[in-house]
């Protein structure tokens, strides 16, 4: 190929590329940040809302995981559809209900009705996040896909960040026309979903074949590069959906996977509550957890651009890990020190969330197609259990003595439990002889 072609090519690339990134990217972004809102958003509702229906820190903890085995159930099949029918119809169906579950849970009376709403939260939510993953393999070759990963991410602990000042401020609504705080949390919070659902079914495009917004030659190089790549899995069991879900890669990436969620939701649920027992109130909670959201954002998207740059996967996932694990060991030596407290759960929130970009474009340098579809999904519905594991260890090892010390050293040992599975995984894929 001449120089010209070559950097006509360059260039093409460069124009599809951005205008994929800035039509797609701000819109998945905000569908996540309202998808984790709402998960996360019951970390602050406990601030009063476990003492009005009754819940023990156990009850809580077990509460806030459950959500996770709804979740677990129907996470590879809802994946498998929307593969099948596309995002645009799977994605926003999946909004809008759980955006009606979300509403429900201002009408929680007690632990019974808590639990049950929380399983059927994560029942409607399955899918919608693998479903974007694959989504993203979709639209940008694997050279692009951490950056852009780790952009759709972002909006985790951006929720964080901006939800927390925004929940601590809902939570002072206590008592308007009769409603206690947390109700007007849920409310509040739950209704975007259902009206992004319906924006959803209109905005979102299937295929770079199909998008109007696309000029012809931009649709064909985007179209012809993924099709290379997916061309060149050869093996056709990297195609079978049975196949991927008894992958030993599949196990090890769930297993790796585990210990960032439980970090992630940790953090989540659970920070709130850990500041507010040093003594704040409730609307300076919200202040002071936005701050290790705030440096997961920043930090995650720094760290999955040189993970592009440099096309390395593996090393970047398990330094990040092991980060987080260093700042579970530091909050919970935090004792009574708000900075200490502040610095372990900044540097768990960034080693959590700077791991899952480059862990994510592990599943489809693998696999292609269904194979993909179902992997992926496989992926985070046993990975994503780790949401329930890690939150309720918290909440059994709490009791009733506020000391978080015991359960934050449990969560940190999942994630460096994920840094060795991820370095074993390197040296056994590098050998390249173990299917």
């Amino acid at each position: 190929m001449s120089d010209t072609a070559t950097t006509a090519s360059s260039v093409l690339e460069e124009r599809a590329i951005r205008k994929v990134t800035w039509r797609l990217i701000p819109f998945l972004m905000l569908l996540y940040f309202v998808a984790f809102l709402d998960r996360i958003n019951v970390g602050f509702a406990a601030l009063t809302m476990n003492k009005d229906v009754g819940l023990t820190p156990q009850m809580f903890g077990l509460g806030s995981g459950i959500f996770f085995v709804g979740y677990f159930l129907f996470e590879v099949p809802s994946t498998v559809i929307l593969h099948k029918v596309g995002a645009r119809f799977w994605i926003g169906r999946v909004m809008i209900t759980w955006g009606l579950v979300s509403v429900a849970m201002a009408f929680t009376r007690g632990p019974i009705s808590f639990y049950v709403l929380r399983f059927l939260l994560g029942l409607a939510e399955a899918g919608f996040f693998p479903g974007i993953i694959l989504y993203l393999s979709y639209w940008f070759p694997s050279n692009h896909r951490s950056g852009v990963t780790a952009m759709f991410m972002a909006a985790a602990p951006a929720a964080g960040f901006i939800g927390s000042p925004v929940s601590g401020a809902l939570m002072e609504l206590n008592g308007l026309l009769g409603l206690r705080g947390w109700q007007w949390l849920f409310l509040l919070e739950g209704i975007p979903a259902l009206v992004l659902g319906f924006i959803t079914f209109r905005f979102l495009t299937d295929r770079p074949a199909v998008a109007s917004w696309l000029t012809a030659d931009e649709r064909d190089w985007l179209s012809s590069a993924i099709e290379q790549e997916q061309a060149g899995i050869k093996d056709p069991r990297r195609h079978s959906a049975w196949r991927a879900l008894a992958d030993w890669k599949v196990l090890a990436l769930s297993l790796a996977y585990f210990g960032t969620s439980a970090g992630l939701y940790t953090i989540g649920f659970w920070a709130p509550m850990i500041v507010k027992g040093l003594g704040f109130s409730v609307f300076n909670v919200g202040l002071l957890v936005a701050i290790p959201n705030l440096i997961a954002v920043v930090g995650m998207v720094l760290w999955s651009r040189n993970s592009d740059r440099t096309g390395e996967r593996y090393w970047h996932a398990a330094i990040a890990c092991l980060i987080g694990a260093v700042g579970m060991a530091l909050a919970a030596q935090a004792g009574s020190s708000a900075f200490l407290a502040i610095a372990g759960l900044s540097l768990t929130a960034f080693g959590v969330s700077a791991a899952k970009p480059p862990l994510w474009c592990l599943p489809t340098t693998f696999f292609a197609g269904t194979a993909a579809a179902a992997s992926i999904g496989l992926i985070n519905s046993l990975g994503t259990l780790g949401g329930f594991a890690g939150p309720y260890m918290i909440g059994s090892t709490q009791g009733t003595s506020g000391n978080y010390t015991r359960g934050l050293y449990l969560v940190g040992g999942t994630l460096i439990v994920s840094a060795i599975t991820i370095i074993i995984m390197r040296l056994v894929v590098a050998r390249g002889d173990v299917e």
